[in-house]
């Protein structure tokens, strides 16, 4: 029969090792350092394909859902569900990734960090900072970062904009998908024209295919109208 000393031991043996395995907290400049460098080093996916879904609601009222094909800037996006009703709407078009690290990761030159705090979620660390722009920095500004504390890349930005007519802020949140840290959220609560209105895309069933078919981004050809027989 196991003792209750025996159990108590044998707790505080497992609490000990747990505790012990446990992931100490770096000072902050150090996680900074990596941070940094390892932005230089950070490439993000030349082709990729997924799926995202829009959820907008205030002057215009949206819920969709697509499919992506991405290869550099060409762009193959198909509409494959609007507002619960199945669609298949097809666009071809060429432009940058705007949710990329590269674009939106801010920069040790751009900003200056303040450490806020680290947390613990589960084996894993993170470290949040605020950000403090050291110059002009544009309509798009940071305002905190949490970096995460195993691959010291950002788990969360979030940021604010203004323009003449409206403003808002939100955030990003990234995390691994195979060998590349990608965006999986990003919302917003903004002020368009006096009238408040909210944005939320999910990303997810990423995949990194090495090439896609040059058919790929070929505008389908319309079906022919059929031309009735002359009396």
């Amino acid at each position: 029969m196991r003792t209750l000393a025996a159990a108590i031991l044998a707790f505080v043996s497992l609490r000990a090792g747990a505790q012990a395995a446990a992931p100490r907290a770096l000072d902050s400049q150090v996680v900074l350092n990596r941070y940094a460098a390892r932005l230089l080093r950070e490439e993000g996916p030349k082709v990729l394909v997924f799926s995202y879904t829009v959820s907008q609601a205030g002057p215009r009222a949206i819920e969709q859902t697509h499919r992506m094909y991405r290869s550099g800037d060409l762009v193959r996006d198909e509409t494959i569900m609007s507002d619960g009703v199945p669609k298949k709407d097809i666009r071809i078009a060429r432009y940058r990734n705007r949710y990329t690290l590269d674009n939106l990761a801010p920069r040790t030159t751009q900003y200056a960090f303040l450490f806020e705090r680290s947390a613990r979620s589960g084996g894993s660390l993170s470290y949040t900072y605020r950000a403090v722009p050291l110059g002009a920095v544009g309509a798009f500004v940071i305002d905190a970062m949490t970096i995460d504390g195993r691959s010291y890349l950002p788990l969360e930005i979030h940021f604010h904009t203004a323009a003449a007519s409206s403003s808002g802020h939100g955030a990003i949140a990234f995390a691994r998908s195979g060998k590349y840290w990608v965006p999986f959220s990003a919302t917003v609560d903004a002020r368009i024209a006096g009238k408040p209105a909210r944005e939320r895309i999910t990303f997810g069933a990423y995949q990194f295919p090495a090439s896609l078919p040059k058919a790929t981004f070929r505008s389908p050809r319309p079906l022919r109208t059929p031309v009735p027989p002359t009396s």
